[in-house]
């Protein structure tokens, strides 16, 4: 996977990424996605390109427990999302929606910077700089829930799941 990166800091909250304001949107989630992000980049939602990659810092996600704030990214066409750690119910949001989230350092990745992402493999090359990141891949499951499209859809390919 291949794209380009758009830089955001620490704290990025479900409120900056789907404004509240927007809140009567929520049943028309193409609507919605004009807005995305426009809090913290008003920009982003009129200028992201299918196939970009956000690249952000601390605690990305953190807030309310929103699912419209990753459906809303990857309808945008944001291909993944990394962050140098995410709160824990967006985590989980995006991995259910089938939206790839990777947890490294995103020091080393600008704004507008060419960005090649393999999740099995845990590594973002900076193709502008020239520079590679490890991270840890992510567990079996989640890899298998995103690669059937969301877990909606890998339940219903694979059944529901076995507790032993």
């Amino acid at each position: 996977m291949s794209g380009r990166a758009w830089e955001f800091g620490d704290n990025i909250s479900t409120d900056l990424i789907a404004p509240g304001r927007y809140f009567h949107l929520r049943s028309n989630l193409p609507e919605l996605t004009k807005h995305v992000l426009e809090d913290a980049r008003p920009e982003f939602a009129s200028q992201v390109k299918p196939g970009d990659f956000i690249a952000a810092g601390e605690n990305f996600g953190l807030g309310s427990s929103r699912e419209h704030a990753p459906r809303i990214i990857k309808l945008a066409g944001v291909r993944v999302v990394m962050a140098k750690s995410f709160a824990r119910i967006f985590f989980r949001n995006c991995i259910n929606i089938g939206l790839p989230v990777v947890i490294c350092d995103t020091r080393m990745i600008d704004d507008g910077d060419g960005v090649e992402v393999d999740l099995e493999r845990g590594e973002v090359r900076n193709t502008t700089k020239n520079l590679q990141i490890e991270f840890t891949p992510l567990p079996e499951i989640m890899t298998k829930i995103l690669r059937d499209g969301g877990l909606v859809e890998h339940i219903k390919k694979h059944g529901g799941f076995k507790l032993e």
